[in-house]
């Protein structure tokens, strides 16, 4: 699981208890781990993958990092802040169109070039291949990262993650289980790989709100193996189906989750994985007297310009006769 690094975030990411949500739950201890608090940009978790894409693309040379991601995509405002921190250039594919958002706004800020996709986000991957191919050809060094820098190098970040919070683990008995969002799936696979490195038998339950669970399950697994260098305890891993009314649009439960996690803990949650998560975490874990772990992953920009978004729609209602 070793890779080259280059050091973005600030870590050990700190594990809190959410003693306010817990009881509004009815349910036993309740903890956080911090990802949201990585410290570089507002990258979250991301900033752990990156540290090992970064420090792998440098290795290799590279003067230009290629991914992509949606418009509203967390991972490539990270991705092009942590490019321009390396002295990188930084193309990024965005699908959907490059209409700006906060996230957008910040890869601009960071130099990248942005190349807007007229299709869906299945195609970011095969466009990511094409524009470096591109960019081979006219003697840059490019590395092609896929969205989410789901690949072995992007999970080893997140395989340090998973022993970092058994270290931290405070409770006599292990988490009923760990629940944390599922896009591509690096961060799962690396998770995995990692509690398996420290002889965790921690149960995992994963949240997907971009693909099938059975497609993803079988895309974590297969991750987590290359990670590791040998297969994970695939018993361990629940993966269920957050996807509800399309990528990045949050229902009214998952909306009001993640209220209940504001209003009881302060703590923000972004539309697109945070609110599904604590969804799943109130329906599946919401009175279950064992302590659990709730992994925020953080996407605060996109938190901030949906709580803005809500908190308009509601004052219009209000104001409606």
């Amino acid at each position: 699981m070793t890779s080259a690094r280059f050091p973005l975030a600030v870590l050990p990411t700190p594990l809190t208890r959410l003693d306010r949500l817990a009881a509004a739950l009815g349910r036993g201890p309740l903890w956080a781990k911090r990802d949201d608090l990585t410290g570089f940009g507002v990258a979250g978790n991301k900033a752990r993958a990156l540290e090992h894409l970064v420090g792998d693309a440098l290795a290799r040379g590279a003067d230009v990092l290629v991914t992509g991601g949606g418009p509203d995509s967390n991972f490539v405002a990270a991705a092009a802040l942590a490019a321009a921190v390396a002295g990188m250039d930084c193309e990024l594919v965005v699908a959907g169109g490059a209409h700006r958002t906060t996230n957008l706004a910040l890869a601009a800020d960071a130099g990248a070039v942005l190349h807007p996709l007229d299709g869906p986000r299945e195609g970011i991957d095969a466009a990511v291949e094409r524009l470096a191919a591109g960019l081979a050809r006219e003697g840059r060094r490019p590395l092609a990262v896929p969205r989410g820098g789901s690949t072995r190098v992007g999970a080893a970040g997140f395989a340090a993650a998973a022993a970092e919070v058994v270290a931290q683990w405070p409770e006599p008995q292990p988490p009923a289980s760990v629940v944390i969002p599922v896009g591509s799936g690096g961060s799962v696979a690396g998770l995995l790989a990692g509690l398996a490195a420290a002889g965790a038998d921690w149960p995992v339950l994963g949240v997907s709100v971009s693909r099938p669970p059975d497609e993803i399950t079988a895309t974590v697994l297969d991750l987590a193996a290359a990670t590791a260098g040998a297969p994970p305890r695939a018993d361990l891993l629940t993966i269920v189906d957050a996807r509800g009314p399309g990528f990045g649009v949050a229902s009214p439960a998952d909306r009001a989750a993640a209220a209940l996690v504001r209003r009881t803990e302060g703590l923000l949650l972004d539309d697109t994985y945070g609110a599904e998560a604590a969804a799943v975490l109130v329906e599946h874990l919401g009175t279950d007297p064992r302590p659990a772990l709730f992994w925020l992953t953080g996407g605060i920009p996109s938190a901030l310009a949906h709580a803005g978004e809500q908190a308009h729609d509601e004052e219009i209602r209000e104001r409606t006769p």
